[in-house]
């Protein structure tokens, strides 16, 4: 039993022990501290990285779809991994210059051994084939059309445009009677396997941009630009280093601002940083033993630990001065404070450690990720700042009263008659006079809010991973270190867009898993660009425009006589479509100059063929997703829709429910959690309850946010909704603990409230402060999605911070005049327990 006759508990016993060692031996706390940090700081080397939309799309269908597409197929939908383009541009591409200087671009490509490149094609070989078939390389196609009379250059040109090998790989300014095009586009294809590292890929993609510029007239970025998948994940990493250059330098310059603001102490100050910088290093090191990489997810994390170990350490240091200001010593300061905050601290890292672990059921292993480390994260936190800050804090004032060391501020934060104790005594103040008011209002406020926040929208995309341009221009002039990287696949998107008017997705594809030979087979196929829906583009005889084999055999029909005949004799309908005999037809194609592009659209062992349907400018990917999948699901043929859209779209689709999941999920938790912590740590459910209601509103109040700033809900800020379950705790949880252990000390409500808000109200503003400047400087990030994340961290912190403060007050009032009536009240009968004996 304890001195004031309540039963010992052990959460008691443990907090005793705590006490014990952290006043008894801090220097053997620190000492242990720093070795374990140590231990941790090995782990460091071992962290990885990883980027870009594609840690989102992993056991999609339709993303195992895409992949059979790339590994069966010689064209894949948006490039291979093991492939890359080189946009090349000169005042007309099909120019004797221009041409020689794209045929010696593919030679020094294709000769360079080290760079593994297979092949290499463009308009340029086409039209060196027809001055010279035999020519066996870049290097005598090159000499082939160098040496040719300007007569036999513009018959090729001519020649090679009628075999339709120019019109697909230039710009769509060409104009084949001028024989002139500004654009062009050089296919390289790299001998890797498909298990290839995207490390690998990058290596030789970034190599081959050194080939490139090093061709007389090319200048690598400006009129020959190498975009690749390696190059893409190569600068979307790069994205990383750039926010993190712009924004941990303005995050560490306001932290530390507020941080002075709310210790006023150098001493105190570098033990919070210090106590900060250990718990970073220690998730870093657990992320690189666990193997775990470090993704755009987890950026969000860092923030997230500082918000709480600031919390954490302003809340020790301006409880500790608040009893020291008493006369109390070092040594019983610290016992108190670490009485009353350490069960404070336990109840916000575990609900915090709820609302993060819900996301271990988010199908995104970026998102499960975030939880895992993340929760890691929180613990390492608890541990530190509540052992660790402690003891140095005592440490450090033993050797001030043996030294002839100078005291700063050593007042609580909102105590005495200050102006922030005043602005504080608000919510106080509105609980004396409407309470009823308050708590209608806000939970009236939160509830509209949760309702507007259900219409937000969801996003994503590759291009939602896409710095935003306008902000690298405005960085552009910064000095280095903190100018931004060029990045090329913002160019390429602007060519592709505005050369050959391609959007980085137009199409949606139908993947045919199954065999191709059969005689129905072409006809089916053919059928499925019949009478197609709105959202598909539409050709003059109002039959989607598509393309598959069929295309690829009509296209063929229309050049080659000879093959054109077969066709006929094997087309008993009479539309142009073989549905006999359809082998032959195959071989007969695969053995002309339209190989390459047959074999884009059925595979080597014709046992599957893929179908690519152009979508109408301007149609929400949404519709044309839902119109390929009912497609797939009417035809007769074994179709899985696919193609990026389709992907982003089933991504889309699980990102809602996985954010409602562990919305729900993180609530549930909590809720059981407090209502049984409290009922065992202070005999009342009541007191957990308390804690919920300001959580449901800056839930609320935070989603009506989103849809009115319009920030999307995205795979980087689903987790935003269980986190702010956390977040909410944080604050709620320091205020009702408090005024619960004032409450059964024998104080009457007001009076507890009143203290409450003098002593913790200070830490809640300083923490506040410090979190929010901390969090919202991800605004300054060159990627949109951290950008909104932070500044849905920030918000969720403030709209915490503005609950405990203003709602909390009056909710004790209500539930203290009503609780009753239903079973609920607070229970005066617990008070007086610890007015003798203490805590």
């Amino acid at each position: 039993m304890s001195d004031s006759g309540a039963p010992v508990t052990a959460a008691d016993r443990l907090i005793e022990e705590i006490d014990r060692v952290v006043t008894e031996r801090p220097l053997a706390v620190v000492a242990v501290f720093l070795l374990v940090t140590a231990g941790f700081a090995g782990g460091l080397t071992g962290i990885e990285t990883s980027a870009g939309a594609d840690q989102f799309t992993q056991d999609i269908p339709a993303q195992r779809a895409l992949d059979d597409i790339d590994e069966e197929f010689e064209t894949s939908i948006g490039g291979s991994a093991t492939s890359a383009q080189v946009i090349v541009s000169d005042d007309n591409v099909l120019s004797r210059d221009a041409l020689v200087r794209t045929l010696e671009t593919q030679h020094r490509l294709e000769s360079r051994s080290t760079l593994r490149v297979a092949s290499t094609s463009s308009h340029a070989d086409a039209i060196a084939r027809q001055l010279d078939p035999d020519a066996a390389n870049a290097a005598e196609r090159r000499d082939a059309v160098a040496e040719a009379t300007p007569a036999e250059l513009r018959t090729a040109i001519a020649d090679a445009d009628a075999a339709g090998a120019i019109a697909a790989q230039v710009s769509v300014d060409y104009n084949p009677t001028a024989q002139a095009a500004d654009t062009a586009i050089v296919g390289i294809t790299y001998d890797l396997p498909d298990a290839a590292t995207t490390t690998r890929v990058t290596e030789l993609q970034t190599r081959s941009v050194e080939v490139v510029d090093s061709v007389p007239g090319n200048e690598a970025g400006e009129n020959a630009i190498l975009f690749g998948d390696g190059v893409l994940q190569s600068e979307i990493t790069a994205l990383l280093t750039d926010t993190a250059i712009i924004v941990f330098p303005a995050a560490l310059i306001l932290i530390v601002g507020f941080l002075i603001f709310a210790y006023r102490d150098p001493i105190d100050m570098a033990i919070g940083i210090s106590a900060l910088l250990i718990s970073l290093l220690w998730t870093f090191g657990f992320m690189g033993y666990a193997g775990i990489p470090f993704s755009d997810s987890l950026v969000t994390v860092f923030p997230l630990l500082l918000a709480v170990g600031i919390d954490f350490g302003i809340h020790i240091v301006n409880r500790y001065r608040e009893e020291r200001a008493t006369g109390t010593g070092i040594e019983a300061s610290m016992r108190t404070t670490t009485d009353q905050l350490l069960i404070a601290f336990l109840l916000v890292t575990i609900t915090t450690v709820f609302g993060l672990v819900s996301n271990v059921v988010s199908p995104f292993d970026p998102n499960r990720d975030f939880g895992i480390v993340a929760a890691a994260g929180i613990t390492f936190t608890l541990v530190i700042f509540g052992v660790f800050l402690p003891a140095a804090k005592v440490l450090a004032d033993r050797w001030r009263e043996r030294l002839p060391i100078p005291e700063f501020g050593t007042t609580a934060l909102g105590s005495g008659g200050s102006r922030l104790a005043r602005v504080l005594h608000v919510g106080v103040d509105l609980s004396r006079i409407a309470p009823v008011a308050v708590v209608a209002l806000l939970l009236v406020g939160g509830a509209v809010g949760g309702a507007y926040g259900t219409g937000v929208n969801t996003e994503f995309s590759e291009e939602a991973f896409f710095p935003d341009q306008d902000r690298l221009e405005t960085y552009a002039d910064l000095p280095e270190p903190f100018a931004p990287t060029e990045y090329t696949f913002l160019d390429v998107l602007t060519l592709f867009e505005e050369e050959f008017e391609q959007d980085f997705v137009g199409s949606v594809t139908l993947y045919v898993d199954q065999s191709v030979r059969d005689d129905d087979a072409l006809e089916l196929i053919d059928r499925t660009t019949r009478n197609p829906p709105d959202t598909f583009a539409t050709t003059d005889d109002r039959r989607a425009q598509a393309t598959s084999i069929v295309t690829v055999i009509e296209d063929r029909a229309e050049r080659d006589p000879e093959f054109a005949a077969l066709v006929e004799r094997n087309d008993r309908l009479g539309n142009g479509v073989p549905d006999r005999n359809v082998d032959e037809v195959y071989d007969a194609l695969l053995d002309s100059s339209a190989e390459g592009r047959a074999r884009g659209y059925v595979a080597a062992d014709r046992g599957s063929a893929r179908i690519d349907y152009t979508i109408r400018p301007g149609v929400d990917n949404s519709e044309a997703v839902a119109d390929v999948r009912a497609l797939a699901e009417r035809t007769p043929l074994e179709a899985v829709p696919t193609g990026s859209l389709v992907v982003n779209e089933a991504v889309i689709d699980l990102l809602t429910e996985s954010a409602i999941r562990s919305l729900f999920a993180a609530f549930g938790l909590t809720a059981l959690f407090l209502a049984l912590s409290y009922a065992y740590l202070e005999g009342k459910a009541v007191y957990g309850l308390l804690n919920l209601v300001p959580v449901l509103v800056t839930v609320g109040l935070l989603v009506g946010s989103m849809r009115l700033f319009e920030i999307p809900l995205t795979p980087i800020n689903a987790p935003i909704l269980s986190v702010s379950i956390g977040l909410g705790v944080d604050y709620t949880v320091h205020f009702v603990h408090r005024f619960v252990d004032e409450y059964q000390a024998g104080l009457p409500i007001d009076e507890a409230l009143d203290v409450t808000i003098a002593g913790t109200g200070g830490a809640l503003t300083g923490s506040m402060l410090t979190t929010v400047s901390g969090l919202g400087v991800l605004w300054l990030a060159v990627i949109p999605l951290l950008r909104d994340f932070g500044v849905l961290l920030a918000l969720g912190v403030f709209y915490a911070y503005l609950c405990s403060i203003l709602l909390v007050p009056s909710l004790v009032v209500v539930w203290d005049r009503y609780g009753g009536i239903v079973g609920l009240g607070l229970d005066d009968g617990l008070r007086g327990s610890g007015a003798e004996g203490g805590r």
